[in-house]
């Protein structure tokens, strides 16, 4: 979950203006956004939701629960990626809006009005072909750039767990050790990762096993001994 303070630090890097307030000028910075808002290093546009943003960052570290810097640093342009893709359709439809209003008056002669929009929507499309290519192309893009990001991301939560895995069994070694001494174990100087409450709860949970398992032994041992005293079958 992102802090205060990086929500603030993205808001400021947003460069945010209030923007247009038109339909038709909505429109129109929907149609410049084509070639600027979906590259470079300005995540908002002044038409963005400053606060959908903030609630789609937190979703996404609410989802991934980055535990390193590494991490955390992915989670962010995975949002931001896809921000930007979401922003597509948007940018779509305003070119459309803007081709419409231009082309209000085109065709009139067609009686046909089912006829007449679908000639009109063929028109944007031809006028405004390389815009809308423009878009696919960067749609193509932005969905590799995350799918390359989230594979690095889940290397790195693979590997951390791993890791995590492989050091437990000696945290909770050193941790068992000062409890026997009467003394606080503290984990980070020993070079773990792990809280004193995650090595904590693995001590519980190592106890546990160990009772259970010898409940399971001394049953097993009870039943064979007390065969010899059953009477035997017929």
């Amino acid at each position: 979950m992102p802090s205060d303070a990086q929500l603030t630090a993205n808001r400021k890097n947003a460069q945010l203006s209030t923007g247009p307030t038109t339909e038709t000028g909505k429109a129109t910075a929907s149609h410049n956004a084509v070639k600027t808002g979906l590259t470079g290093r300005t995540v908002l546009l002044p038409t963005d939701d400053r606060e959908a943003f903030d609630r789609h960052v937190a979703r996404l570290f609410a989802d991934f629960a980055p535990a390193t810097d590494a991490e955390t640093s992915l989670v962010h342009s995975l949002a931001a990626t896809e921000w930007r893709l979401l922003r597509i359709p948007t940018l779509e439809s305003g070119i459309y809006a803007i081709g419409r209003r231009q082309l209000a008056e085109a065709f009139s002669d067609v009686p046909d009005a089912e006829v007449r929009a679908v000639m009109i929507d063929a028109q944007i499309f031809l006028t405004y072909g390389k815009d809308l290519g423009n878009l696919a192309l960067q749609e193509s893009r932005l969905r590799r750039r995350y799918q390359a990001d989230l594979a690095e991301f889940k290397e790195m939560q693979r590997q951390r767990t791993a890791t995590a895995a492989a050091q437990m069994p000696e945290a909770v070694q050193y941790a068992e050790w000062a409890e026997r001494r009467e003394v606080d174990f503290h984990p980070a100087p020993f070079g773990f990762v792990f809280s004193t409450e995650q090595v904590r709860a693995a001590l519980d949970l190592s106890r546990a096993r160990l009772f259970l398992r010898g409940k399971a032994e001394y049953a097993a041992e009870y039943h064979r001994v007390m065969a010899n005293y059953l009477p035997q079958a017929a």
